[in-house]
């Protein structure tokens, strides 16, 4: 398979992880899944596999748990991001079993899927990519909080891409957000929810400086996300012509996630290239009036939803 190596061991190179308590979206499947199995490897206190599918979600944590260290504990729960009730519910059953929080990856995302809404009216993509993801994070802050006040050092992974570079115009399209209707293509939807990605991360960093909150690239990874129905000739030329000769395993693309989770070095606000490789973020990404202007509209949005 096509794709890079990098120079990172997932099982020497990161730290114990005992006691520690662990949150993935879209842990069911792909990347998310590799994270949950790595993170096995190491001892936390409890893994928490968030996903949609609720089948797929029992029997990717029961795949965890049969290769987690003793004492690992690991669970399901149902978590659709296009529902604000539905994570409302997660936030619910999640809080009702731990009373802390070490490690949140906002890892579950959509690219390129046909035109629709989400239960709240927004678009598909950004409502998934970015919306479903802030709902999560905001009403998780407090436990993030919490677990600093306590003494740990809680930590955010914001699983970006490369693709936030070709947002083109370069800039979130505002009011492409709550409709199917814009003249924007379906390739082009998915790059500015990945750069809504790395602003928000950046913004929370700012507003919240107890918690370490990075987004990062997991490289050119084999995943679901090209697998799916396309929306537009865009991402099938995405799908039958540059994913076969450029991504790589899963087992490549995970070691960003792993890094970005564990290592002391990260910096808080940072955008990470695999692995650990940061100082790197380009335009749009490091437009600071976009990512405030991004901010403003997700807490107006949020507050309309009473959240």
């Amino acid at each position: 398979m096509p794709g890079t190596t990098y120079d990172f061991n997932t099982t020497t190179d990161v730290p114990s992880q005992e006691g520690k308590v662990i949150f993935i979206t879209g842990a069911n499947t792909g990347i998310g899944k590799q994270t949950a199995l790595e993170f096995a490897k190491h001892g936390p206190a409890h893994i928490f596999i968030a996903s949609r599918n609720i089948e797929n979600g029992k029997a990717a944590a029961a795949e965890v748990y049969n290769q987690a260290t003793q004492g690992t504990q690991v669970s399901n729960i149902e978590l659709d991001l296009t529902s604000f009730d539905s994570i409302k519910k997660a936030v619910q059953d999640f809080l009702v079993v731990s009373d802390k929080l070490d490690i949140l990856y906002l890892n579950a995302g959509v690219l390129g899927a046909p035109p629709r809404l989400t239960k709240e009216g927004y678009e598909i993509q950004m409502g998934t990519n970015h919306m479903g993801h802030a709902v999560l994070l905001k009403l998780l802050t407090p436990i993030l909080l919490k677990t600093a006040a306590l003494g740990g050092k809680p930590r955010v992974v914001s699983v970006a891409s490369m693709g936030y570079k070709y947002c083109n115009p370069p800039r979130i399209a505002f009011d492409s957000l709550k409709t199917v209707d814009a003249p924007i293509e379906g390739v082009q939807r998915y790059t500015q929810s990945k750069l809504a990605n790395v602003l928000y991360a950046r913004k929370f960093a700012e507003q919240h400086p107890e918690i370490t909150i990075v987004s990062i690239n997991p490289g050119e990874v084999d995943t679901l996300l090209f697998k799916r129905e396309p929306a537009d000739d865009g991402v099938k030329h995405l799908q039958t012509n540059v994913a076969p000769v450029a991504v790589g395993p899963i087992e490549e693309g995970v070691k960003n996630h792993m890094w970005a989770g564990t290592n002391e070095k990260v910096q808080s606000g940072e955008y990470y290239n695999p692995v650990g490789e940061g100082g790197q973020l380009e335009s749009p990404g490091t437009d600071d009036e976009m990512a405030t202007e991004l901010w403003e509209w997700t807490a107006k949005e949020l507050e309309q939803h009473g959240i």
